[in-house]
């Protein structure tokens, strides 16, 4: 059994001094609303309700964190951050939820890398940029679910994944002490992606992908 299947809800953040003490590794999973974060998180621990959308997308400003246990033992955390994107949230929530983001992606030793959720019908957007902004000055590394790639033709497909790749491959030559930006397909419905994505998660919190 893989052991992301036994992955399981830990407890929810609103404030960093709240943030799990200990030194278990984490991966945050970061995207705009309705990108298909939520559903990335589940298919990839072969659940159907670990990780929740909101019901009123944008409004949910905690960060979530999901245990993978071992015997006795935690791990690894996935992190789920809040989506972004949307504006209908009060200026005074927002403004916490955006520093309690930055400060936990900037300063969080604990965090290893971050995966993040692009839909493929958009592409990279302004708000993905301001997130790998923040994020890749930490030197570590960031790779991209490019989500709902079943709701493309081939042709469309290629198309998206050359406009990715071309503007990270531009980022790494720019920044050269940034951390490694890779891109894949995904798609959670035809499961496109997904035996690469849970090898990825498995590489980064440094253990065995089956029992």
């Amino acid at each position: 059994m893989s052991k992301l299947q036994q992955t399981k809800f830990f407890v929810t953040v609103n404030h960093l001094v709240d943030l799990p003490k200990d030194p278990t590794p984490e991966i945050a999973f970061a995207g705009r609303s309705n990108a298909g974060k939520s559903s990335a998180i589940n298919v990839l621990c072969s659940q159907k309700r670990l990780a929740f959308a909101s019901k009123t997308p944008g409004r949910t400003q905690h960060i979530n964190f999901f245990c993978i246990p071992e015997k006795e033992q935690i791990v690894g955390h996935l992190v789920d951050l809040p989506g972004y994107g949307y504006a209908k949230v009060d200026r005074a929530v927002q403004a916490h939820w955006e520093g309690l983001l930055s400060q936990y992606l900037q300063k969080r030793d604990q965090l290893k890398g971050m995966v993040l959720i692009v839909d493929s019908r958009r592409g990279l957007t302004d708000l993905d940029r301001n997130m790998l902004n923040w994020f890749c000055p930490t030197g570590k590394p960031v790779h991209l679910l490019i989500t709902k790639c079943d709701k493309l033709n081939l042709s469309e497909k290629a198309l998206v994944m050359k406009a990715v790749r071309d503007e990270l491959n531009l980022i790494n030559k720019e920044h050269l002490h940034f951390g490694l930006l890779t891109a894949q397909l995904f798609s959670s419905t035809k499961r496109i992606g997904l035996e690469e994505a849970e090898s990825l998660v498995y590489q980064w919190l440094g253990i065995q992908e089956k029992e």
